[in-house]
């Protein structure tokens, strides 16, 4: 029994009419009006939805189209450039880079630059026409199945369709040369060589985010940043400060998925573990750069946590670990070289499956060191404003 009702019943004062209806219309009234002046809160109910369904809509696409492919073109001839010209129209291929040799050829499908590597032969023209049915070279990136399979299943009929007024001969009538597609770097198509890896990065962002954010506010719910601001500290010092223990505490689980993934699930690591780890660290660090950067941002713990999520749904959906990269549009794609997830989940699938060196990745070495100096100052701005 409530306080009220005690009240009531040892001074016999009668219930009033309606009440409970008036009182539960009044805390009604508190809650809408708490929920106005929380701001954050009210941009993330509406926001989180408007942004899933939108990513959905326009830039999730699971067959994608015009993924950037190599020429190694061995040859000058019409023919060879007739079967390009097919390949490019059956919408799955878009020739972005003619190399030169087999090593160009290999190092852009190493450091990722391509997903689809063509190569003709020298003399493939004069093999056709003396009947030997030379082989035309299709080597794809398969590190993600999606992206690959859909291109590669359809690539014969497809191919067959667009040349058979030109090249089909005999009774009944066939290709004159052989298409043989070649998946490199997971030709089972494996979903865990492609999935592990991502996670790895996945959860890093997930649990670094979170960790940095609720940092600041965590100070500030408890009382205690007025003592941190009564100190002779700088906002370098102070970010690093708290920024540096949770580097190691990634640096575990980072350790931790990858053990896993290669003892259990098998998935192999290719490439250095010394060059996986200082760039693993790295992308730590970036991603810590802006959790305490969202913690400068928010006045409490709660904002730190939804603010963490409203980044963490863009990263797992426009990062190319879900859903094929290449096949989202282009302003998606600009918006995903913006998230560091994209970069370190190409960086751990390059090294662990290809066996890729610094000098391939990097684009996305880079990318990830001017996001982590962009957080880094955008955060100490912020905290030197809280100082004065």
């Amino acid at each position: 029994m409530s306080a009220t009702d005690v009240y009531r019943q040892n001074h016999d004062v009668a219930e009033p009419r309606f009440g409970f209806w008036r009182r539960s219309y009044a805390m009604l009234v508190k809650e809408f009006i708490q929920l106005r002046r929380d701001r954050v809160s009210f941009a993330m109910i509406v926001m989180i939805p408007v942004m899933q369904l939108l990513l959905f809509g326009y830039a999730i696409n699971t067959t994608p189209r015009n993924l950037p492919t190599a020429v190694l073109l061995q040859e000058d001839s019409d023919l060879a450039r007739s079967i390009l010209k097919a390949l490019e129209n059956t919408s799955y291929f878009r020739f972005t880079r003619e190399v030169h040799d087999v090593a160009e050829f290999d190092d852009l499908l190493k450091s990722g630059k391509v997903l689809f590597g063509v190569e003709i032969p020298r003399g493939f023209e004069r093999a056709v026409r003396r009947g030997d049915h030379p082989a035309l070279l299709v080597a794809a990136d398969a590190t993600d199945p999606v992206a690959a399979g859909s291109a590669l299943s359809a690539l014969g009929t497809v191919v067959q369709t667009a040349l058979e007024h030109d090249l089909f001969i005999g009774d009944p009538p066939s290709l004159p040369f052989e298409i043989r597609a070649h998946a490199r770097y997971n030709p089972a198509a494996s979903s865990r060589l492609n999935i592990v890896p991502g996670l790895v990065g996945t959860i890093l962002t997930m649990t670094m985010l979170i960790f940095t954010a609720l940092s600041v506010t965590r100070e500030v719910e408890r009382g205690t940043m007025e003592s941190l601001l009564s100190m002779p500290i700088k906002p370098i010092e102070v970010m690093f400060g708290k920024i540096i223990p949770y580097v190691l505490v990634g640096f575990v689980q980072a350790t931790l998925i990858v053990g896993i993934g290669v003892l259990l699930f098998g998935v192999p690591i290719l490439g250095s573990l010394l060059t996986l780890a200082l760039l693993s660290t790295l992308f730590i660090t970036t991603n810590l750069s802006i959790g305490y950067t969202f913690s400068t941002i928010v006045q409490n713990q709660l904002q730190a946590m939804q603010l963490s999520m409203m980044f963490f749904l863009p990263s797992i959906l426009l990062s190319g670990f879900m859903f094929p990269f290449m096949g989202m549009p282009v302003w998606a794609q600009y918006i995903g070289e913006g998230l560091p997830l994209t970069h370190y989940i190409r960086i751990v699938r390059a090294i662990m499956l290809k066996g890729a060196t610094i000098q391939n990745l990097q684009y996305d070495t880079i990318a990830l060191i001017a996001l982590m100096l962009l957080a880094m100052t955008i955060a100490v701005t912020r905290f030197r404003r809280t100082l004065d």
